[in-house]
This record gives C-alpha cells, structure tokens and sequence, in this order.
C-alpha cells in the first residue's frame, strides 16, 4: 500500500479495517520518523473512508515494540541535529490517537516500551497476550515517560503509575489488565482469530468480548494495593522517606528503593512533577507540557549519558549530573516546565 515502508511498516485495508503491521522485528519494531508520519498519514486517509470502521495496530516478531529508535537519537545529537521533529512528530500523533473518531485495537504480543506505548495505549482497545511485556523504564536513561505517560500514568488505580515510572519495572498481561493499561487478554494463538473478526465485522466491542478472556491473562505478580501505601505521598521527597521507613518489614519496598537508587535523579524529580501534573490535563495539554521536557532533556547532558551507557558503551555506569536527589533542586525541575523560547509545539490534536 502507499504507505509501507519497506522492512519497518506495511498498511492494509481488509474488509472492514484498516491494518497497521509493523514489521521492523530485527529492531524490535523500534520507531523511526518514517514510521511515525506513515501511521498519521494512513490515519488521515482512513478517516474519511467508509469501509474502514476500525482501526488494527499489530506487529510482527517478539516485540510489538521496545520505543524509539534511541540509537538514531543519539546519532543525530551528536552531529549537532537533535530530533526536535521526530518526536514533535510522534507527540502530535499520540494526541491524535486518543481523540481519534473511529476505534482502535491495538494487539500486543511482546515487549511494549516507551514509543510503542505511545501508539497502543491511547486507543480504546488494547489486548495483550501471555507474551506481553509492558514497562515506562525511561527514568533509568536519563529521560522520562513521555508519549503521553503524563496523561495515562496518573490515572492507573493504585498508585501503579507513579510505581511503574519511578521503577522502570516490567510488568505481563495480568497486572497490566489489573491497573487498566490492557483492556483485554488473550492468548497469542488467538490473535489471528481476533484479527479475522475484526476485519469481517469491524465491531470490536462484541469481537473482544467474545473472544478474549481475563483468565487468559498471565497471573498478576503485584500486590497493587499495597504498591499503593508505599507510593504514598505529596512529594518525592514524601515518598522515598515513606520507602524508606518500611524497608526493616516490607521486601517490596526495599527492593523498590534499590531500583529507584540506580536512576537518573533529576529524571525522577521530573517525572514525579510532570506525573502530579498530568493528572488534571488533557491528553493535549499533557503532550504540550511534554514536549517542553522534550526540548529541555535533548539540550542536556543525562539523556545522552543515559544513552551512552545503555546501547553505545554499554557498561552500564551513567555519570548523572547531579548524582542524587538531595541535589536536585527546585529550580531545575521548574525549568523543564517553563515555556519553551522557541516557541511551544503546535498542531496537537484535542477533543
């Protein structure tokens, strides 16, 4: 179709649906900026087209996808051209994802990290198999849960968000559907069959309550109401005390702060405000206040250094600056919020 791209993305319309593969496994479905502005530009022709009445994202090998494509982040930084339009590009196409008119189903068969969160969560629907491995693990590069994790984070029940950003965890199908992130489970052998549905009728609600099956979920592995006592607090300061003060009785506790004690500090700082923010915004007002971070963390150093020790180096020993968060003050947290000089992105979708 018109919009594939040779060995990232292919694009049909069968019966009732229009179906977006994507097939970049080698990369683990890695986004590229191509892919992005093809997803929006198959979505803007669909709109308008009668015979697609549901919209079908899947993917092809083990991952649905691990995020961005951080590799040519970083390569693009280095010679002095970040990649303002990549994500000003994948911002505007999250927004749209949450307002758009017809419905999507996203099946999730794999790893789903950062970016490829950002094209599933936001639609109505989001299936996951035994085989679906959900995390936001941004604050352990030096970034933050961006794509819309300010708007769809702080919404989870019981405190989960904040838990899954300041922790960077991995969670499967069963505690994803638990705090609201999967709105149905099935087993990956019957995605073909859901997908064979969804293209014949183009109804999803009676698609997926037919054919998917909370029992289908792997077993939950959290205590979510007890993840909810110990992110308790007004502050990150509040919280790491309240961590703090339970790790002589409480496992999961300790073993959070011991996550926690690896991370980008500042990320965390960030992340904790834009996390409380986002709470009372829109899902556009939540990728403006984004995009701000964005710009800020492409100027600095802890993404790059996040980077580096991660994918280029690989001997993970990121050099934070600061290095904990006693340093980290109010005054650098503000400045990620402020708005930007340049000019503030534009053109996001809203309801």
């Amino acid at each position: 179709m018109q919009f594939d791209i040779a060995g990232q993305i292919e694009f049909e319309i069968s019966g009732r649906a229009g179906v977006i593969t994507l097939v970049r496994e080698k990369a683990l479905n890695a986004l590229s900026h191509l892919m992005i502005k093809a997803i929006s530009a198959a979505l803007g022709e669909w709109r308008a087209d009668k015979q697609v009445q549901v919209i079908v994202i899947t993917a092809r090998g083990r991952a649905f996808s691990a995020g961005g494509d951080l590799l040519e982040v970083y390569t693009r930084s280095v010679a002095n051209d970040p990649p303002y339009g990549f994500f000003a590009d994948e911002y505007r196409l999250n927004a749209w994802l949450g307002v758009y008119p017809k419905p999507i189903v996203s099946l999730i068969d794999g790893i789903v990290m950062g970016g490829g969160v950002g094209i599933s969560v936001h639609g109505q629907y989001r299936v996951m198999t035994e085989n679906a491995v959900f995390a936001m693990p941004e604050v352990g590069i030096g970034f933050f849960p961006d794509v819309g994790g300010s708007h769809f984070l702080p919404r989870l029940d019981e405190n989960f968000g904040l838990y899954l950003a300041l922790t960077g965890d991995r969670i499967k199908s069963g505690d994803a559907l638990k705090c609201g992130i999967a709105t149905h489970a099935a087993q990956s052998v019957d995605l073909d069959e859901i997908l064979r549905a969804l293209v014949e009728t183009g109804d999803p609600e009676k698609v997926l309550s037919d054919l998917c099956d909370p029992a289908k979920a792997a077993p939950a592995s959290h205590d979510h109401k007890h993840i909810r006592h110990i992110f308790a607090g007004d502050t990150l300061t509040d919280v790491v005390n309240n961590l703090q003060s339970r790790t002589e009785s409480d496992p999961v506790a300790t073993i959070c702060l011991e996550k926690m004690s690896s991370k980008c500090p500042v990320s965390m700082a960030v992340t904790f405000r834009q996390l409380a923010e986002g709470r009372g915004r829109s899902l556009a007002e939540c990728m403006l206040m984004e995009y701000r971070i964005l710009v800020r963390m492409l100027q600095g150093h802890d993404f790059y250094e996040g980077i580096r020790a991660v994918i280029i180096d690989k001997d993970a020993a990121p050099q934070w600056h600061p290095d904990s968060l006693d340093r980290v003050t109010k005054d650098m947290v503000d400045a990620y919020f402020r708005p930007l000089e340049t000019g503030d992105l534009e053109g996001v979708p809203d309801a």
